[in-house]
């Protein structure tokens, strides 16, 4: 009898608590509330042993966990804005601000999957802006006019090369495969263009023999960090190498560029490069502060950035002090390096890459579009020619911008570059 009284004891509080919870939770129906929640707490335990355990990180930002709610197991999603691929090092993390979000919507997944082939094409354009260079230089070193090699300035080729190299490794790390092979090409490209100067003796056959092997070092270990086959320790050195590298050259380009106007010095790459030094020793030995931490992390990809976004600069100031330059430049060239820039863009900004981002828009807007510009202006292309480039860069921006706010499910076609410039959520 005392057992009887027991069990309607229980079984009274167990419907009593199973109503709660129904009442609490919109995921439950109606009817017999205790078979609604064992029903529903046997699927609960069904998904999780699917899907692995309870907070698994499925990639690209979408994360599944379960939280109690009552005396149940609620199954919940939320979202990340950034994929996670791209939330480490210098790049900021993006969170919608909820706790309890949707799954991503057919627009997201068909955007996300139309940046990453885009990106990946951009690969032919900039393999067909050395592809010409690579060409004459063969022609000019069979036919034996090794003085033609020397109009080709092999400290500028240098620099570019060390940005691809830099900007390899941050993608690389970040697994952007479009992007990887972009920088990949530049540096197998650029590196061609050396080895031709190197044969013509335009460019010091000792400094060849260490960029070569700068080169090959440097793709060797990206391939194996690419593919999880590099111990970490041995890419954080390449790292810190890369780093000291690029802030050494990156002041040191920016001096010579106003050279005769300013006097020739070496003080500036010296400078700079020490300073780096310093930075990559402190951060091995954990005497780097958090803020100064984040700051060198993100330097290298910054520094080789800065780099890229010179070369116009560079380029315009030449332009200024001699007109006559902008004849001899080819708009073939310019147009491939636009629309390399360009294309790269979308993915970009999908991925709320700051950096990534700066230096593509750099490079569309002003090595490529500003050029043409100065190019207009001195009457060296046509009006059709360049409204007609004008007009397509112009829809192809407007269409990246409405695309990813309809991604993203955003109201305004400028709340993207928002959310990229603050690193918050637009409301």
């Amino acid at each position: 009898m005392a057992v009887a009284q027991a069990m309607s004891s229980f079984d009274a509080a167990l419907q009593r608590n199973a109503v709660n919870v129904v009442a609490r939770d919109p995921h439950l129906h109606s009817g017999n509330p205790v078979q609604s929640v064992l029903r529903y707490g046997a699927r609960i335990r069904s998904s999780s042993a699917r899907n692995g355990r309870i907070s698994k990180d499925f990639g690209g930002g979408f994360v599944a966990r379960e939280e109690r709610v009552g005396s149940i197991l609620v199954h919940r999603t939320r979202t990340q804005l950034a994929p996670k691929a791209l939330s480490e090092d210098a790049t900021p993390e993006f969170s919608k601000g909820g706790d309890e979000e949707a799954l991503p919507t057919s627009d997201y997944k068909r955007w996300d999957a139309v940046t990453a082939r885009v990106a990946e094409s951009a690969t032919v354009a900039f393999l067909l802006l050395q592809l010409p260079q690579i060409v004459l230089n063969t022609q000019n070193l069979m036919s034996g006019n090794l003085v033609a090699l020397t109009a080709i300035p092999w400290m500028g080729q240098l620099t570019g090369l060390l940005g691809n190299l830099s900007l390899l490794s941050y993608f690389a790390g970040k697994r952007e495969r479009g992007a990887t092979i972009v920088q990949a090409v530049g540096v197998v490209s650029t590196g061609v263009v050396l080895s031709q100067l190197a044969i013509g003796k335009a460019m010091p056959f000792p400094i060849y023999v260490a960029t070569a092997s700068v080169v090959i070092i440097g793709l060797l270990l990206n391939w194996l960090s690419y593919f999880n086959k590099l111990s970490p320790s041995l890419w954080q050195l390449w790292g810190d190498a890369v780093t000291v590298g690029g802030l050494t050259v990156l002041p040191q380009v920016m001096w010579s560029t106003f050279v005769p106007f300013i006097p020739a010095s070496i003080l500036p790459g010296t400078v700079f490069g020490a300073l780096a030094l310093l930075l990559a020793i402190l951060a091995r030995l954990n005497k780097l502060p958090p803020s100064a931490l984040k700051f060198y992390t993100g330097l290298s990809a910054w520094t080789a950035t800065l780099l890229f976004m010179w070369g116009p600069v560079a380029q315009a100031w030449s332009n200024y002090l001699n007109p006559s330059n902008i004849k001899g430049l080819s708009v073939l060239t310019i147009l491939l390096a636009m629309a390399g820039n360009g294309l790269l863009l979308p993915r970009a900004l999908f991925t709320r890459d700051l950096m990534w981002f700066t230096g593509s828009s750099w490079g569309t807007l002003l090595q490529g579009w500003g050029i043409l510009v100065t190019m207009f202006v001195f009457q060296v292309i046509n009006e059709v020619y360049f409204y007609g480039v004008s007009a397509v860069l112009a829809v192809w921006l407007g269409w990246m911008f409405v695309n990813d706010a309809k991604a993203y499910s955003l109201r305004s076609p400028v709340a993207p570059l928002i959310e990229l410039v603050t690193g918050s959520r637009s409301a």
